[in-house]
């Protein structure tokens, strides 16, 4: 099953990148925002999602054909006062859910748009998302031990603290289906 390409609140438009969307990036960034329709920012990438995130992402889409879209890379746009859109961010998933059911998720947004609640927002809607599907029973998030910003966002959403991250100086954080 493909996961909705887009996915929709008040304020965030979240678009399942494609093999299409990645291979842009990679080859043409100056072409992105034309395929977004939303203006990209001199400052993009944003965070870790960065060229080894993008090549990762493709590869996998190149693996798992049209049912991987959705279970990697979102781009975040955000609704302008003059009603078009800007790529403010990225999030996603690492893949599809484990044999028990478990799926990771990433997430960053550009300097500029900071503080403003889209990194929350960004991970609402992929929560809700993941939580869609019935084979997905816990989402789980990793960040530096420093990351105040990014824990303040996990615990907004749901997230409790599971010890130690895989990498060293990270913190795991879990939200189980059911809980909110």
């Amino acid at each position: 099953m493909q996961l909705t390409a887009i996915l929709e609140s008040e304020r965030l438009r979240l678009v399942a990148s494609t093999e299409a969307h990645l291979l842009t990036e990679l080859n043409a960034p100056e072409q992105l925002g034309a395929m977004l329709g939303a203006v990209v920012s001199n400052a993009w990438p944003s965070g870790e999602y960065d060229r080894d995130a993008m090549e990762f992402f493709l590869a996998r889409l190149q693996e798992g054909g049209p049912t991987a879209v959705g279970w990697y890379g979102w781009y975040a746009l955000g609704k302008e006062e003059g009603g078009g859109l800007a790529l403010l961010g990225a999030g996603g998933f690492f893949g599809p859910p484990g044999a028990e059911g478990d799926v990771e998720i990433g997430y960053s947004v550009l300097p500029e748009w900071q503080g403003r609640g889209y990194a929350s927002e960004t991970v609402r809607l992929l929560v809700d998302h993941a939580f869609s599907f019935d084979t997905v029973r816990r989402v789980v998030a990793h960040t530096a031990e420093g990351n105040a910003a990014s824990i303040k966002v996990l615990a907004r959403c749901g997230f409790i603290a599971a010890g130690a991250g895989t990498e060293p100086g990270t913190l795991r954080f879990e939200r189980h289906r059911g809980t909110s």
